[in-house]
């Protein structure tokens, strides 16, 4: 009877894993969600089967096993979260985890230091805690709260869905890490493990969360399908707009005349006339910088699959050039931007990614300068000591010490008010890695921001192809 409870929430939650599995498909989430459930399945399947077990010397060989795979639980817990929230500087961290949890499995298996014995209770034989249990406590803590930290920080920075999926998950996993009540049983306090309700209601949020907030799904993969139908929405905007462009001089040319003929009272000031001799350009202006925001997304979603059989040899300076004529700079701000003469290299990549990656370091530049009302744009590019090097560089707000370190984690955004992913950069990233370079952050608060962006020098086999042409916005 005590064996009924874990047995149905441990096939439960091997069952949801491999559900999971299947239907998102294999990714880093969903394979670390997946052994998560497979582990929580060996943990509480485990207690089901010792539970029946009467004799001792079969009930401890059943409890070690089961500890040897127990043992690993906090750390699927972390890879788990790690993989969620984006944090690729945690992965060494978390492969150290499974080695420690590695070390402490071989000692459980050759001596009793982890797993002393048994202790029997009114509902079956449990393990009794050795004299190095307390190593794997300390290991299920200090992992643990750094998983949920991650988890927390990556909530607090995510935006819209992003942050209710996270706090679904952030609730839930705070309630699995309460099945942790169950060491007491290690130490000699008997009472039947609560854990497996814990774990129960833990799926039960899970569950909660991929069925009505899709947890696992891509964020940059749905805004990207979001992006693409606006394009319909926007044509038909723009149709529009020629139309009222076509018939609106004639209407306020008949405005003018009746007023001229006293036909009516002039009731429109100079100012309204004029902005609406222009409200078509307006218009058009500001579907360009849609579609020029809807294709920034697709390509950023691109960037997650790329694929290196287009990459070819491409000029650096023709991909500055097409930038720089392609962006859609509002009124004035194209004349803060200097080109400075340097050495025309060639880069082995995509010229229409690195287009993009450029459309987004020029985009937080405009925007420093913007908030600093003063400062320009400096694009330079060259080869030193056998490196091509794009340097970037505006001398606007600059930033803050504390947020220098993070400009590269998905999700990571200052702008909550200003309409920031915190993708931008990231996207920058996997690009610009992605053509076998680096791009670094340099900056000083209130002075400057510096990217750099390395190449990889090499040779030209075929002559450098011209960049692909883009839409140019208007404006």
């Amino acid at each position: 009877m005590h064996s009924l409870l874990p047995a149905v929430v441990s096939l439960l939650f091997l069952s949801y894993g491999i559900y999971v599995l299947r239907s998102r498909g294999v990714s880093r989430i969903s394979l670390t969600f997946f052994l998560l459930c497979a582990t929580t399945f060996c943990w509480q399947f485990s207690w089901a089967v010792l539970f029946l077990l009467r004799d001792p010397d079969e009930a401890l060989a059943a409890a070690k096993l089961g500890y040897l795979l127990i043992l690993f639980l906090p750390t699927t817990l972390y890879h788990f979260i790690a993989e969620l929230t984006a944090q690729r500087g945690d992965r060494r961290w978390v492969e150290l985890s499974y080695v420690i949890a590695g070390l402490l499995g071989v000692v459980l298996l050759s001596s009793d230091w982890i797993v002393a014995g048994l202790h029997s209770y009114f509902f079956g034989f449990y393990p009794k805690a050795g004299v190095l249990h307390p190593l794997h406590l300390l290991q299920t803590g200090v992992v643990v709260c750094r998983g949920l930290w991650l988890l927390y920080r990556r909530q607090l920075q995510a935006v819209s869905t992003e942050k209710t999926r996270l706090r679904y998950c952030l609730v839930s996993l705070l309630i699995y890490f309460f099945a942790a009540v169950d060491y007491l049983c290690n130490y000699g306090v008997q009472f039947y493990p609560p854990g497996v309700l814990f774990v129960a209601a833990s799926l039960g949020l899970i569950a909660q969360a991929m069925v009505r907030h899709n947890l696992l799904a891509d964020p940059m993969e749905v805004a990207a399908t979001i992006a693409h139908e606006m394009r319909t929405p926007l044509a038909t905007i723009r149709s529009q707009s020629r139309v009222l462009a076509k018939y609106l001089p004639e209407l306020l040319a008949g405005y003018h005349r009746a007023v001229e003929h006293n036909l009516m009272e002039p009731t429109l000031q100079a100012s309204q006339l004029a902005y609406l001799s222009k409200l078509t350009q307006h218009i058009d202006a500001e579907i360009s910088r849609s579609n020029f925001v809807v294709d920034m997304m697709l390509a950023s979603a691109r960037a997650g699959t790329l694929d290196r059989s287009d990459f070819a040899n491409y000029s650096i300076k023709k991909c500055v050039d097409e930038a720089l004529a392609c962006y859609p700079f509002e009124s004035t701000t194209r004349e803060k931007v200097v080109v400075k003469g340097g050495y025309d290299f060639t880069f082995y990549g995509s010229d229409v990614l690195l287009v993009y990656v450029l459309y987004n370091l020029f985009k937080n530049a405009l925007h420093a300068i913007k908030s600093a009302g003063h400062g320009e744009l400096e694009i330079e590019f060259f080869n030193t000591g056998g490196v091509n090097k794009l340097l970037v560089t505006d001398t606007g707000s600059g930033i803050p010490d504390d947020v220098l370190p993070h400009v590269f984690e998905p999700f990571y955004s200052t702008r909550h008010n200003g309409g920031g992913t915190g993708m931008g950069l990231a996207f920058c990233q996997r690009v610009i890695t992605a053509f076998g370079g680096q791009i670094q952050c340099e900056s000083q608060a209130g002075s400057y921001t510096r990217f750099s962006l390395s190449f990889p020098h090499k040779p030209v086999t075929t002559p450098a192809p011209m960049a692909r042409p883009l839409n140019k916005p208007a404006g």
